[in-house]
C-alpha cells in the first residue's frame, strides 16, 4: 500500500489507511476514497434530481447542528415522497464513522479563517434509488445512501475582514409551484445558471428574485438586510428554503436584542441597507459589502454583522455532539 491508500474489511466495515485521507466517501455504509465511489448511471438522482441532501460543516471535528439538519432532510424526503434508506440515528452514526476515518493532516493553509482551518465539509445525500427510465418514482429500487466528507474550502480570512460581492441576476428563482421550496433536494439547475452569471460579473454570491421582483435567496446562502440597527431577511413563504444557519442567527438576534424580522425586500432595499450579510452552514455568515457596482453602506462590514457573527462564533466554538 502506498501512503494514501485504503481499503474496508467486510466483516465490519472498518477502514484502515496510511498518511493522509482528507476525503472520504460513504456509500450504504462502505467507506471508499472518492476515486472508488461509483453510482449506477440510472440512478434517479443523477437523472432527474430525485434526492435530497443536507451539508453539515465540522468545528473541532464535531458536526455542528447535526440534528436540525437531519431533521430538514426528514423533511425533505416526506415533501417528495422519498424513502430514506437510513434514519437520523443512522446516518448521524455514519457520519461520525466517516468523519473518524477521514482524519488526517490538513496542507497549511496561512488564508484560511481560524475556524475553517483543518475541518471539513460533510455532504449527505440520499436519492430514490435507480431503476428503469422514466419518470414514474415507482420504477425506482435499491435508495442510495450517501455521506462525502471533504476538507472544507471555505472563504478566507480576508473575506470576513473585508466583505464580498454579490449582484442580482436574472436567473428567475424556481417558482415554489414547481417544486415545494422546503424540500432540499437536487435540483439545483437555476442556481447553477445564477452562479455562472455572478462569477462573470466578479461576484462570490448572486441574489434570486421571484416573478415579482422580491429577493428571495442566494444561490447556497440566505440573505440579510441590516437597516437602522434592524435586520431583516426575505419570510418562508417567499419560496425559500428554510436555512439551518438562518434559523440560528435570527435566535442569536433576538437574544443578544438585535430587532429581527422575516419581510419582503426588494433589491432596492438591500442598496438603501447600512449591511448586508449571507449565512450558510459553510460560511457562516459572510459579510456583503458591494452590491454589484455600488457600496453596502461604509463599504465595510458593519457593527451589527460583527456583532452577530462574534455570538456565533461562540456558540460554534462549543457544539454539542449529537
Amino acid at each position: 500500500m502506498q501512503s494514501g491508500d485504503i481499503f474496508t474489511r467486510s466483516e465490519g466495515q472498518e477502514i484502515c489507511y496510511l498518511g493522509e485521507v482528507p476525503s472520504l466517501v460513504n456509500i450504504d455504509g462502505e467507506l471508499m476514497p472518492p476515486a472508488q465511489a461509483r453510482i449506477s448511471v440510472f440512478d434517479r438522482g443523477f437523472l432527474y434530481g430525485d434526492s435530497v441532501y443536507e451539508v453539515v460543516r465540522t468545528y473541532g471535528g464535531v458536526p455542528f447542528e447535526i440534528e436540525a439538519h437531519l431533521r430538514r432532510l426528514v423533511r425533505s424526503a416526506d415533501r417528495i415522497g422519498l424513502s430514506l434508506p437510513w434514519g437520523p440515528a443512522r446516518t448521524a452514526g455514519e457520519v461520525e464513522r466517516t468523519l473518524e476515518a477521514a482524519r488526517g493532516e490538513d496542507p497549511p493553509d496561512p488564508e484560511a479563517a481560524p475556524w475553517n482551518a483543518g475541518e471539513r465539509y460533510v455532504r449527505v445525500v440520499m436519492t430514490r434509488g435507480a431503476g428503469e427510465i422514466g419518470l414514474d418514482p415507482a420504477l425506482a429500487v435499491d435508495p442510495k445512501a450517501i455521506v462525502i466528507v471533504q476538507p472544507l474550502h471555505g472563504p478566507p480570512a480576508s473575506a470576513y475582514r473585508d466583505g464580498v460581492k454579490a449582484c442580482v441576476v436574472g436567473v428567475e428563482h424556481l417558482s415554489p409551484r414547481a417544486v415545494d421550496p422546503s424540500a432540499k433536494t437536487g435540483n439545483y439547475l437555476p442556481n447553477v445558471l445564477a452562479v455562472r452569471e455572478a462569477r462573470a460579473a466578479g461576484a462570490h454570491e448572486a441574489f434570486m428574485l421571484d416573478r415579482d421582483g422580491f429577493v428571495t435567496e442566494g444561490t447556497t446562502s440566505n440573505v440579510f438586510a441590516v437597516r437602522r440597527g434592524a435586520v431583516a431577511t426575505p419570510p418562508l413563504a417567499a419560496g425559500i428554503l428554510e436555512g439551518v444557519t438562518r434559523g440560528l442567527v435570527l435566535r442569536l438576534a433576538r437574544e443578544l436584542g438585535v430587532p429581527a424580522a422575516e419581510e419582503p425586500l426588494r433589491p432596492a432595499d438591500l442598496e438603501a441597507a447600512d449591511e448586508v450579510f449571507i449565512t450558510s452552514s459553510a460560511r457562516e455568515m459572510l459579510p456583503v459589502t458591494r452590491l454589484g457596482d455600488r457600496l453596502v453602506g461604509s463599504g465595510r462590514p458593519g457593527p451589527v454583522t460583527r456583532r452577530l457573527h462574534g455570538a456565533f462564533r461562540e456558540r460554534a466554538s462549543r457544539p454539542a455532539r449529537p
